[in-house]
């Protein structure tokens, strides 16, 4: 149970942040605009889904409608990861990018607890993996994973198995 003087730490702006940034040290020198993180971060977190190493999170049937909330959790995770000065914001042609600040590795490599060395390794994975395809191509694979599922659950809401 969630109380308002306990919230949740899942998908909150620190776990956003914590994953963006992680995302950033892999990528660093490179800077991600906000469209990159969104997709990256769903493809750290759902790994598995992109033959990957086995997803972080569970494989949830309704998954298919995180990349829609994502963008705005991203948003405030990277907004508090720059008030501690792990992150910084830099203008790009078409809008601003991120780049992970000066103290980012130093703080990244201090996380010690397994989903921390998991997230890590994921980040690395996805990095190394996509880094030279662009955004929009990137979309278009976390889209088909959404077409694939949305087939999949209509088959099984109407009491009908995929062959």
């Amino acid at each position: 149970m969630t109380s308002s003087i306990y919230p949740s730490p899942f998908n909150s702006p620190l776990e956003t942040g914590i994953r963006s940034l992680a995302i950033l040290v892999a990528s660093f020198p490179v800077a991600f605009d906000l469209q990159r993180l969104v997709e990256m971060d769903y493809l750290v977190v759902h790994s598995g889904d992109a033959d990957g190493p086995q997803s972080l999170h569970a494989p949830l049937p309704l998954r298919a409608g995180e990349l829609l909330v994502r963008r705005g959790l991203i948003e405030k995770g990277l907004t508090l990861m720059m008030s501690r000065g792990l992150v910084q914001r830099v203008p790009a042609n078409d809008g601003f990018s991120y780049l992970a600040g000066e103290s980012a590795a130093p703080f990244v490599a201090s996380l010690t607890s397994s989903y921390s060395h998991q997230l890590k390794e994921r980040a690395e994975w996805a990095v190394g993996r996509f880094q030279d395809i662009k955004t929009e191509e990137i979309q278009r694979i976390t889209h088909s994973f959404f077409q694939q599922w949305s087939s999949q659950f209509q088959i099984i809401n109407s009491g009908r198995r995929p062959h």
